[in-house]
């Protein structure tokens, strides 16, 4: 069974970075697919940033250029960069990896 553990969440003021990490556990993967999203006010799941296959990265316009998703060479972590956060970045993040496994959730807080 693949268990996804997440990390590195926290509280930071505006201008600030955090780096969020997500490792799957188990005997599942490589992951051709990882991705993060994050929960809006209205309870739903919303996309931050994808890496799929080679390397190809792909990112929401309201993170394009402040957030960096990478991961490790075996496909089994996933890591988000998030510099100059906003207040408005303040939500639960959760990683993704291939089609069905999600991560906990770790909460990510912008203020001053």
């Amino acid at each position: 069974q693949v268990q996804l553990v997440e990390s590195g969440g926290g509280s930071v003021q505006p201008g600030g970075s955090l780096r969020l990490s997500c490792r799957a556990s188990g005997s599942s993967g490589p992951f051709n697919v990882m991705a993060w999203y994050r929960q809006t006010p209205e309870n739903q799941r919303e996309f931050v940033a994808a890496i799929v296959g080679g390397g190809i990265t792909r990112y929401a316009e309201s993170v394009q250029g402040r957030f960096t998703i990478s991961r490790d060479k075996y496909m089994r972590t996933v890591n988000l960069q998030m510099n100059n956060l906003k207040p408005e970045d303040t939500s639960v993040y959760y990683c993704k990896m291939g089609e069905n496994y999600w991560g906990q959730g770790t909460q990510v807080t912008v203020s001053s």
